[in-house]
């Protein structure tokens, strides 16, 4: 069955780093789109990134434009996220989500069917 399972998250100061990680099996992960959608407290699921199965094109959400910079290794079967120059409203949770499509890039988590338990990022006061 499909699995995706997020690591990387964590405490970090404002302005600070990450790179997550996520591991995928259970399908053919070179095949697909691969994305990463947030939710944060209180708040509905927000698409951040997704990136085509090969690798060679990406998006992003308006508000991490600049600051995010998604990237798949299909050897691995992982998607990463590196997240830089973080701000209080990055704190989430993040996952990673399994695309319906080969090629098309969905701006939504209407275009993704599957997401791990994923991994918390928090901001530090």
């Amino acid at each position: 069955q499909v699995q995706l399972v997020e690591s990387g998250g964590g405490l970090v100061q404002p302005g600070g780093s990450l790179r997550l990680s996520c591991a995928a099996s259970g399908f053919t992960f070179s095949g697909v789109v691969m994305g990463w959608v947030r939710q944060g407290p209180g708040k509905d699921l927000e698409w951040v990134s997704g990136i085509s199965s090969d690798g060679s094109v990406s998006r992003y959400a308006e508000p991490v434009k600049g600051r995010f910079t998604i990237s798949r290794d299909n050897a691995k079967n992982t998607v990463y996220l590196q997240i830089d120059s973080l701000k209080p409203e990055d704190t989430a949770v993040y996952m990673c989500a399994k695309g319906r499509d080969r090629s098309v890039i969905g701006a939504s988590p209407l275009h993704y069917d599957y997401w791990g338990q994923g991994t918390q990022v928090t901001l530090s006061s």
